[in-house]
């Protein structure tokens, strides 16, 4: 089974996006194999406000929650946000939730996130956290977004054990506390390898030794990215199939279960 943790619906401000409905996006996975999806509204980064985004990504997945799931877009910097947390969860049978503190203009550190991550982790869902949201070369000339710093991540992730964090669209963990070996972090935090190398540097496998095949997942980005360089990475790593199974996917169901 392949699941990707790092899926998108609807339409972003700066770019315009194929395969970006359910059944266009369920088109696209069936392609390649994607048997299931945690999904986001990409619409929600650019809006004030990301909720109506999240109840139009709830109605659009209604008839495929076997293959798509679900993840708000919540910011705490915003009026409103427990509960819109609260109907996310509780009316739309949300996953997890995605933040995206440099859009939307807050630190991980703040008391506003700190409330959000605490909130989400009490109702057993996922955090997920996009380091960027597409290239920094081809961004907007509108816009001027850093990519999430990993100490910011680092931090979060040492204030809050008991939270579970996915952590997408990143690179360059092995060079940070995030990826190397006995950094006296919690290991409650997934990597997924989109944006990491397989050969080369070969961050994936410098992950898979420092930290376990365990804490690695797969993800494409898709429809921002198509899912083929993706997959290829783990058809070219230097592991065992079994190790490459638990990327692909078994790694993933497990954190759906625990998050559940």
């Amino acid at each position: 089974m392949i699941l990707d943790v790092n899926a998108y619906l609807g339409h972003f401000a700066f770019r315009h996006l194929r395969q970006n409905t359910p059944d266009s996006l369920l088109r696209l996975m069936d392609e390649h194999n994607i048997e299931r999806a945690m999904v986001s509204s990409i619409s929600a980064v650019t809006y004030r406000n990301p909720q109506p985004a999240n109840e139009a990504l709830g109605a659009g997945v209604q008839a495929h929650r076997d293959r798509l799931i679900p993840l708000a877009v919540v910011n705490p910097a915003y009026a409103g946000w427990r509960d819109d947390l609260k109907t996310c969860h509780e009316q739309f049978g949300m996953t997890g939730v995605r933040l995206y503190p440099k859009w939307h203009h807050y630190d991980l550190g703040d008391a506003c996130a700190s409330e959000l991550i605490q909130a989400a982790t009490e109702r057993g869902m996922l955090l997920s956290i996009p380091l960027r949201v597409e290239d920094y070369r081809q961004r907007s000339w509108l816009v001027d977004v850093p990519d999430v710093p990993h100490g910011e991540i680092a931090a979060a992730v040492r204030a809050h054990p008991q939270a579970r964090f996915v952590l997408v669209n990143g690179a360059g963990f092995s060079r940070s506390p995030l990826g190397r070996a006995d950094n006296d972090l919690p290991p409650n935090y997934w990597i997924e390898i989109s944006r990491l190398r397989a050969l080369i540097t070969n961050e994936i496998g410098q992950l898979i030794r420092n930290l376990g095949p365990e804490r690695l997942v797969f993800g494409s980005g898709m429809p921002l990215k198509y899912p083929d360089p993706a997959l290829l990475k783990i058809e070219v790593l230097d592991a065992s199939q079994e190790v490459k199974n638990r990327i692909l996917g078994s790694n993933a169901a497990s954190l759906l279960e625990l998050a559940s």
